[in-house]
């Protein structure tokens, strides 16, 4: 086998080295419990509050907004099931998109089961909501609004500006699953109006099993964990001192490289796709052409089973997916690719290459010769 070209970054990152050292003392050497008073104890705490000002100051939020969770789909759970708990009394509706990831459409889904009711908008070819219909969704019943900030599958970027303005308009909370969009988009949650966001470690080089929930200051939410009182009595459980040493330190990292790093991305996607509209005229480039995600490309070839591509990928050493990692092993055709209209032939023969740190404009190359002979 070739050595592996890995073009998946939308389905995790291998943890940077520099994230790795800052981690390994919280393993056996400063392991004390942070919420214990002695030395060691006082040493991981000290730890986990400056990953929160790390973490805070990469989306300019305020250390005590950001609450540490295990994943990106906890925090979806605990922004959305915490915000719609703890405001039933003023209503029960809540609107979110169709194109959603299924840690947020299934959480609805999940409170629709409680008497909760859940619109869920139309977007369009691109995957763009419209926010004449979000306007229009709006009742005196919404309580929240949860709009994805980037799509895990076509990478399409949200309006998230405008939604947070018409949110705030009408007194409404908004939430935003930015797992994708973190480390790759320059986030200001004050600026945009976004009240809680969401977003997981593993997805900008941290390790995986840790995540983080912004919660807008003055904004109270129902715990749904019970247990201790750790996280300011928001999520129970000993907090993962290394993991948040992680995913404290590869924020840093992302807020003090950010240009560079965005700019490499933009300039392999963009090349990638000016290659294939080439070679592959009968392609078809799924989601918005320039307003996506700056390492994102997703192409539908007719007539094209995406697994058995994917296979014959691996086979030459490169690792690319079909869509959604986290809808692998089901069959059902994307609920996103549905949503932009695409056919079932064009939805089943999709691929999406998804960049990071380590490719490079070679590896794009031999990504594109490979795709010449299998095809």
């Amino acid at each position: 086998m070739n050595k592996i070209k890995y073009f998946d970054h939308a389905a995790t990152t291998a943890v940077k080295e520099e994230v790795l050292k800052e981690m390994l003392p919280y393993f056996s050497l400063n392991y004390g419990n942070a919420s214990s008073l002695y030395s060691i104890g006082r040493i991981s705490r000290r730890a986990v509050e400056n990953s929160r000002a790390q973490v805070a100051r990469l989306i300019n939020a305020k250390q005590n907004e950001i609450y540490f969770t295990s994943c990106g789909s906890e925090s979806d759970n605990l922004g959305i099931k915490g915000i719609a708990y703890k405001y039933k009394e003023k209503g029960n509706h809540i609107i979110t998109s169709k194109i959603e990831h299924p840690a947020v459409l299934n959480t609805c889904k999940a409170l629709e089961q409680e008497g909760f009711e859940v619109s869920y908008l139309n977007v369009n070819k691109d995957g763009v909501v419209s926010l004449g219909e979000l306007e229009r969704a709006v009742k005196e019943t919404t309580i929240l609004i949860s709009i994805m900030f980037a799509n895990n599958e076509i990478g399409t970027i949200e309006p998230i500006e405008q939604i947070g303005r018409i949110a705030k308009e009408h007194n409404i909370l908004f939430h935003t699953d930015a797992v994708q969009a973190v480390g790759n988009i320059k986030i200001d949650v004050n600026k945009m109006g976004i009240d809680a966001l969401s977003m997981s470690g593993h997805k900008f080089y941290a390790p995986k099993g840790v995540g983080a929930l912004y919660v807008r200051e003055g904004i109270d939410i129902k715990k749904i964990q019970d247990g201790g009182h750790q996280e300011r009595d928001k999520r129970a459980g000993t907090e993962n001192v290394a993991g948040i040493v992680g995913i404290g330190k590869a924020a840093d990292i992302a807020f003090k490289n950010f240009d560079k790093y965005n700019q490499k991305l933009i300039s392999l996607r963009d090349y990638l796709i000016e290659q294939m509209e080439i070679i592959f005229p009968n392609a078809k480039l799924n989601g918005h052409r320039t307003n996506r995600l700056p390492g994102n490309c997703n192409f539908s070839f007719p007539n094209m089973d995406a697994e058995e591509l994917l296979f014959k990928l691996d086979e030459k050493g490169i690792c690319a997916s079909a869509g959604s990692a986290c809808s692998t092993g089901n069959s059902a055709t994307s609920h996103v690719l549905t949503a932009i209209g695409l056919t079932p032939d064009l939805a089943n023969g999709a691929l999406r290459i998804t960049f990071g740190d380590e490719n490079t404009k070679e590896d794009v190359d031999y990504l594109i010769n490979s795709l010449t002979e299998i095809i």
